[in-house]
């Protein structure tokens, strides 16, 4: 069973495939959004291309981390992307996904919510191969990925 997890910033979106059952990593890439789009075309090729990886992968289940109501500085085109992959989610045929601050990816994992940035900064180590290669969002996106489907 695969599951993906999602990182959003206002110019990329991260993603990490994750095999449940092999507990392995399928992929992990970036989904850059080409500079000359404008907010509505940047936000149509975000869930055009989303759409295609869940159907290219077999996703069932899905998670994407989103921005902590308390955030000191809200990032209006990050909560624009995270509003559009949860419309692709619920468009598509996934069994199951979520929405995920740090407390409720934490509560999905059963780790201490003071851990969730540890793993994420890498002074953590989850036990999958390749953890130590991944990037601080790819980590935060692997994180939804092994939550999806709790």
């Amino acid at each position: 069973m695969n599951s993906i997890g999602i990182r959003a910033s206002p110019t990329k979106i991260t993603f990490v495939v994750f095999d449940k059952d092999a507990g392995a990593i399928v992929n992990v890439e970036v989904l850059r959004i080409p500079v000359a789009f404008e907010t509505p075309d940047a936000l149509k090729y975000v869930r055009s291309n989303l759409l295609d990886i869940l159907r290219e992968y077999e996703v069932d289940y899905a998670g994407v981390r989103v921005t902590e109501p308390n955030a000191q500085s809200m990032n209006i085109a990050r909560i624009q992307l995270e509003g559009v992959i949860q419309e692709a989610f619920a468009s598509s045929l996934l069994k199951g996904y979520y929405v995920g601050q740090i407390s409720s990816i934490s509560a999905r994992l059963g780790i201490p919510r003071t851990d969730f940035k540890l793993y994420v900064d890498g002074t953590k180590t989850w036990n999958v191969e390749g953890w130590e290669s991944l990037d601080a969002d790819a980590r935060e996106a692997m994180l939804c990925a092994i939550g999806a489907g709790a």
